[in-house]
């Protein structure tokens, strides 16, 4: 995020209950779980992945590392912990405090506890046998710093193991023994002020450890004479054609003798054999390539451009014809490139223009991975349209890039802003060796996935020329082959030039016709992270993380919220608040606070992403090229900047964000009050037609359009302007039905409107924000005359195995307008809302006469054994129940 101000990573509580794991001695009561068994089996090519470990704090644990290494200590009273496992994480896992989701728990956690080091323990049992090597592999570093021991013996120390991205890996075959081992990791305490590690900056209240520990996988691999390393795949598509690809196949065999050996490395990749016998000299490394012509490959695309096929590449090294070594890798063929237009960067994905529209991604606040949460969150991303995610500092484990390739979701990584990622020109000759190995590590982690399709070296500021060397040698020896950009904002280095990307804000409120200009965030060129800030989940949410007096709280706009930011610019709901009051009219309450929030979020999100949609078809300058929004999800429970919030609930800025980036599309402009329709596949679409029908504020009709179009491929048409009938009410309503040849509905979007306009001062405000001058008049939304409608709902097989779909039927019998409908599955009635459901839509509006079908999806497991009831409130619709 671009500041004209540092943002203080350290914050020191003063106070708070210390949380120091016992030693044995005060242990009373039964031994805690020492942990899940760990037998490492004696066969080349096979990894053991660490299951768990032992966690204890150097304050207790105060022997050296080669006593706590060695198989006969005793951990009793240790935790613990899984195996992925930051020191905090662990300490929760294993209820050490208060809910630190609720109110201000996370506060009372003691700070101090994290300014020793923590050592994690793991005992595991192995066979060796000649020939086979045993390596300890650490596939991310150990935060902030590690000092590894294995059996009584030092591997390595805190001057090798620095920082949370590189990897390293440790031949521990002559520490082994038959029967009992142990593994011991000593993991330093973190600051982001100072290391290269992992930091919140001021998207979340911070994590009180600082993220210290460790987050990923720890493995023993196994292998003979020759292990093989690296394997990954390069393709090449001829442009534009695709009718033929070059798939190039490197992997690393690497002798692990002291003699020169012979070994045959083969494999297959897209239907094809390889093999090459290869001579090693002793302890040598080689690269082994295969070069393959693919005819009429199976060519992988984002999914609103098509299809996701994926290969298997495969290496196995033999020496005498006996295995010594294997991998294995899934791979797309697909051609990322980009290219500036009119100095903005445009990505193209197999040749075609590809309009980025994604969310600023936050991992979990305690970097712990759910992989069925984490499976929800990527069904959410693609259910809402969005294209991509944006990894800033943030790069996660492993599962969401395999998500990603199945799914079509495309992801930008790259470092963070706002700690010591940005202040290259401080880096010492440390610092610099292990920012080189962080981005070697990350490149050859996830070089194989297809949905990868850029690399970001700087956020908010680009590196100085000595580090942007040391990142492009880096990405080189990983044999990046996708764009590398010198940062998120406008920014340039010596040798890639400018970025191409913009951050000019905004990251609070802005109203719906903000965006369609190209100042500022407008939708102009390549934004990187925007958005209008807030996010106000609904109330039954709200009371999961909030205390009743916090939930009063939020119609005091100038109270600090701890849910907000601790930056103080975003502690305050503010000018959001001012906004909603003077649009909507002042909440009588906290509920109807809530109820309003959802109508303001739920419009200026959609016409952020409908503006970039729109203008990605602009010839001139002014070309639309990507859009993040800042941001997508939570890394804990608060108030601002999410789509979806931390619980998986979708409110109005989900589906707001939702109804805009629906493949076809068809929208109003708040700018110039054209109708546009956006077409992200790449075929026209012929035979279609737009009606637009305009309605006062009671539900009458004041006007009825039929218009054909033909929705150009991979671009948008404007199809006129929105008809302007005399004795509009102020508060108004515009329905847009879309429609294909035979009459069917494809795409419907209803705008509630005003006669007089939201007004910006452009030349007022600050970095993050711009004023308005003056406010649209929506008060008549809120006095609509009671509606009524008939509801209905059936419940069947869902499209998985587990999974339930309720079809919920809403017809307006009524003569007035049914504004802004929601549905929730229930767990029976009045029992708590079923998450996560993937809504077809929501916060729907209907007309006299109208019905519309909403069908929810979700997991039969999380009814807890509950029937499914539907709960239906709206703004002028009293709340019901439907069996």
């Amino acid at each position: 995020m671009l500041r004209k101000r540092p943002i203080p990573w350290l914050v020191v509580a003063a106070m708070g209950l210390a949380v120091i794991v016992p030693d044995a001695a005060a242990n009373a009561g039964p031994a805690p779980d020492p942990g899940k068994a760990l037998n490492v089996a004696s066969a080349p090519g096979q990894t053991s992945t660490i299951p768990d470990w032992r966690l204890q704090s150097s304050a207790k644990a105060t022997q050296a590392g080669d006593v706590i290494s060695a198989p006969s200590y005793s951990d009793a009273g240790w935790l613990t912990v899984p195996a992925r496992s930051t020191v905090l994480a662990g300490l929760i896992a294993n209820n050490k405090y208060a809910d630190v989701n609720f109110s201000n728990n996370l506060s009372k956690v003691n700070r101090a506890d994290f300014q020793v080091p923590w050592w994690y323990r793991k005992v595991f049992q192995a066979d060796p046998q000649p020939g086979v090597n045993t390596f300890l592999k650490l596939n991310g570093g150990v935060i902030s710093r590690g000092e590894i021991w294995v059996n009584g013996k030092k591997v390595a120390g805190t001057d090798t193991v620095i920082g949370a991205y590189p990897t390293f890996e440790f031949n521990v075959t002559g520490l082994l023994k038959k029967g009992d081992n142990a593994i011991a990791i000593k993991a330093s305490p973190s600051d982001p002020g100072k290391d290269l590690v992992i930091h919140f900056i001021d998207w979340s209240q911070l994590p009180p450890d600082r993220n210290q520990g460790i987050f990923r996988h720890v493995d023993l691999v196994q292998s003979g004479a020759v292990s093989l390393r690296g394997l990954h795949v390069l393709t090449d598509l001829p442009l534009p054609n695709l009718n033929s690809a070059t798939v190039t196949v490197k992997v690393d065999a690497r002798n692990n003798t002291g003699s020169a050996v012979t070994t045959t490395v083969a494999g297959s990749a897209a239907g094809q054999n390889y093999s090459q016998n290869v001579s090693l000299a002793a302890n040598e490394t080689k690269t082994v390539t295969f070069t393959l012509n693919v005819s009429n490959p199976q060519v992988w695309w984002p999914f609103q451009m098509g299809g996701q096929p994926l290969y298997d590449a495969t290496a196995t090294a033999t020496v005498g014809g006996a295995k010594t070594d294997e991998q294995k890798e899934t791979f797309g063929i697909r051609e990322v490139t980009s290219k500036m237009i009119s100095g903005n960067r445009q990505y193209q994905i197999n040749g075609k223009p590809f309009l980025v529209r994604g969310g600023g991604w936050a991992s979990d606040l305690f970097l712990r991975t759910n992989v069925q949460k984490l499976a929800d969150e990527m069904m959410l991303t693609k259910s809402m349209g969005l294209n991509t995610i944006r990894l800033e500092g943030k790069p996660e484990n492993d599962e969401i890039y395999d998500m990603a390739d199945r799914m079509g979701i495309m992801l930008m990584t790259g470092w963070e802003c706002c700690s010591k990622w940005q202040n290259t020109g401080g880096f010492s000759a440390e610092d610099k060796k292990v920012a080189g190995a962080s981005a070697e590590g990350e490149a050859k982690r996830i070089r194989n996935h297809p949905s990868v399709f850029t690399f970001l070296i700087g956020s908010d500021e680009a590196p100085v020329s000595a580090v942007e060397t040391i990142y492009l040698d880096a990405l080189k020896r990983a044999d990046w082959q996708t764009p590398i950009v010198t940062a998120a904002a406008r920014r340039s280095s010596p040798q890639l030039g400018a970025s191409g990307m913009k951050m000019d804000g905004p990251y609070w409120w802005e109203p719906p016709v903000y965006w369609y200009n190209n100042q500022k965030g407008g939708s102009a060129g390549f934004a990187s992270e925007i958005g209008p800030g807030p996010a106000i989940p609904e109330m039954d949410e709200l009371k999961k993380f909030l205390s009743q007096g916090e939930i009063n709280k939020l119609t005091d706009y100038n109270a600090s919220q701890y849910h907000l930011s601790p930056s103080s610019t975003f502690s305050k709901l503010g000018f959001w608040g001012t906004a909603l009051d003077n649009r909507y009219g002042k909440p009588s309450n906290v509920d109807d606070f809530v109820k309003k929030a959802q109508l303001q979020q739920y419009e200026t999100n959609r016409a952020q992403f409908e503006a970039f949609g729109r203008d990605f078809s602009d010839t001139g300058g002014n070309q639309a090229q990507g859009v993040i929004y800042w941001m997508q999800n939570d890394p804990w429970p608060k108030l601002y900047w999410h789509l979806y919030n931390y619980n998986l609930a979708t409110a109005g800025s989900y589906f707001g964000a939702k109804t805009a980036n629906k493949a076809l599309h068809v929208q109003y402009s708040y700018d110039d009050k054209s109708l546009a329709v956006v077409n992200m596949g790449l075929q026209d679409v012929q035979g279609l037609s737009v009606q637009v029908t305009v309605f006062n504020s009671d539900g009458t009709q004041k006007a009825d359009e039929t218009r054909p179009v033909t929705a150009k491929a991979n671009g948008s048409v404007r199809v006129g302007n929105l008809p302007q009938p005399a004795g509009l009410s102020t508060a108004y309503f515009t329905r847009l039905l879309l429609k294909d040849s035979s009459g069917k509905v494809v795409d419907r979007n209803v705008y509630w409107l005003s006669t007089k306009a939201d007004t910006l001062n452009y030349g007022g405000g600050d970095w993050y924000y711009t004023p308005q001058s003056a406010y649209t008049d929506l008060k008549g939304v809120s006095s609509l005359k009671a509606g009524q409608v008939s509801v209905t709902s059936a419940t069947t097989p869902g499209s998985g195995e587990g999974k339930l779909a309720t079809h919920v039927t809403i017809k307006n019998t009524g003569t007035s307008v049914a504004f802004f409908l929601r549905a929730s599955v229930r767990k029976g009635s009045g029992g708590a809302e079923v998450l996560p459901v993937d809504w077809t839509d929501n916060y729907i509006t209907l007309f006299p006469g109208e019905t519309e079908i909403l069908r929810g999806e979700y997991r039969e497991a999380d009814l807890g054994g509950a029937t499914p009831v539907v709960e239906l409130s709206g703004h002028n619709v009293a709340k019901k129940s439907i069996k």
